[in-house]
C-alpha cells in the first residue's frame, strides 16, 4: 500500500486552480479493494477512539465540508469512513434549496445554525458554499436573496462572498472549530455512467431525480465556479482538499486518511479530575467499597 498524504490533495491557498490539472483517478493506494475497506475499518475505529476524546474534552468541534457533483459520493463518504461514530456526538446536515424563511438572512445564516457544538463531528453534505456554486451558474436564484441577477457577472460581488467565508471560517476556527473541507473530483465520463446505472439497476432508481439531468447541462459552468471557490476559499487553517472521485473505494480511504490527520492533530485527551472532583471520586469509591 502507498502512503495517503493529505498535503498532496491541497491546492496551495492563493494559487489558481485548474480542475483539469487535478486527476479525477489515481492509482489506487491499496492492491485490492478488500484491502481498501480493511483500511477504512482501521481509520474508522480510531477515529471513533478520538470521537470518545472530542466528546468527553468539549474542547473542540470538527466540521466536515463534503462539496461535489450529483453523483461524486458524498452520501458514500459518510456512511462508509463515519461507520464507527457513535451519532450522539455527530451530526449530518445535508443543505437543500433555501426555504423562504432562510433566503430573508444572509447567506450564512441557515449554516450558523447547525454548526457542531464543542465535543461534535458536524457533517455539512453540501454547504454554504452552494451560494457560490449554485446561484453563480443560476444567476436568477439570487432575485430571493434581494440581489439582481446582473450581480452574478460582477467579480466583486463574489470577490466579498468569498471574503464573507474566510471571515466566517477564520472565525470558527479561532473559537475551537477545526474544519475539514473536502471536493469529491468527479469526471464527466464517470458521472454519465453513474447516472445511467441510477436509470437501469432497479435498487438504484429511487437515487435519481430530474434536477440530476437538469444540472448536468451546465457541467462546464459548475467547473468553472469550483475552480473559482477552490482558488479563492482556500486558506492555511481550513484548506481544500481535491479528492479524486472517479474509484468510491479510493476516495473513501483518501478521505478517511482526510479527517483522521485532522483529528490527531487536535490532541485530545480525557479530562483529568481536578483536586475537588479527584476528591469526590475518592469518596465515591469508599462509600461503593462498603
Amino acid at each position: 500500500m502507498s502512503k495517503i498524504k493529505p498535503k498532496h490533495f491541497r491546492p496551495k491557498p492563493g494559487d489558481p486552480v485548474d480542475l483539469n490539472a487535478w486527476p479525477t483517478r489515481i492509482d489506487p493506494p491499496c492492491k485490492s479493494k478488500s484491502e481498501a475497506s480493511a483500511l477504512i475499518a482501521q481509520h474508522a475505529a480510531a477515529l471513533s477512539a478520538l470521537q470518545e476524546k472530542l466528546y468527553a474534552s468539549r474542547q473542540y468541534a470538527l466540521l466536515i465540508i463534503l462539496q461535489g457533483m450529483d453523483t461524486a459520493g458524498k452520501d458514500g463518504v459518510i456512511r462508509h469512513v463515519m461507520a464507527g461514530i457513535d451519532p450522539e456526538g455527530c451530526d449530518v446536515t445535508s443543505f437543500k434549496p433555501p426555504t423562504e424563511v432562510e433566503q430573508l438572512h444572509d447567506f450564512l445564516w441557515r449554516a450558523s445554525s447547525a454548526l457542531p457544538a464543542r465535543g461534535v463531528i458536524g457533517i455539512f453534505n453540501r454547504s454554504y458554499y452552494e451560494e457560490t456554486l449554485v446561484v453563480r451558474v443560476h444567476p436568477q436564484d439570487l432575485l430571493p436573496e434581494g440581489e439582481s441577477a446582473k450581480t452574478a457577472a460582477r467579480k466583486r460581488f463574489w470577490r466579498q462572498r468569498y471574503r464573507s467565508i474566510l471571515d466566517f471560517e477564520a472565525h470558527l476556527t479561532r473559537n475551537g472549530t477545526r474544519i475539514v473541507k473536502i471536493f469529491l473530483h468527479l469526471s464527466k465520463e464517470e458521472q454519465r455512467q453513474r447516472l445511467l446505472a441510477r436509470i437501469d439497476e432497479p435498487q438504484k432508481t429511487w437515487k435519481l431525480s430530474p434536477s440530476d439531468i437538469a444540472e448536468r447541462r451546465y457541467w462546464d459552468l459548475y467547473q468553472r465556479a469550483y475552480e473559482d471557490c477552490l482558488s479563492e476559499a482556500s486558506s492555511r487553517d481550513a484548506p481544500w482538499h481535491i479528492v479524486p472521485a472517479d474509484d468510491k473505494e479510493s476516495a473513501r480511504l483518501i478521505v478517511s486518511q482526510i479527517i483522521l490527520d485532522a483529528m490527531e492533530s487536535l490532541d485530545l485527551a480525557f479530562p483529568k479530575p481536578n483536586e475537588i472532583h479527584q476528591r469526590e471520586l475518592l469518596a465515591y469509591r469508599e462509600e461503593l467499597a462498603h
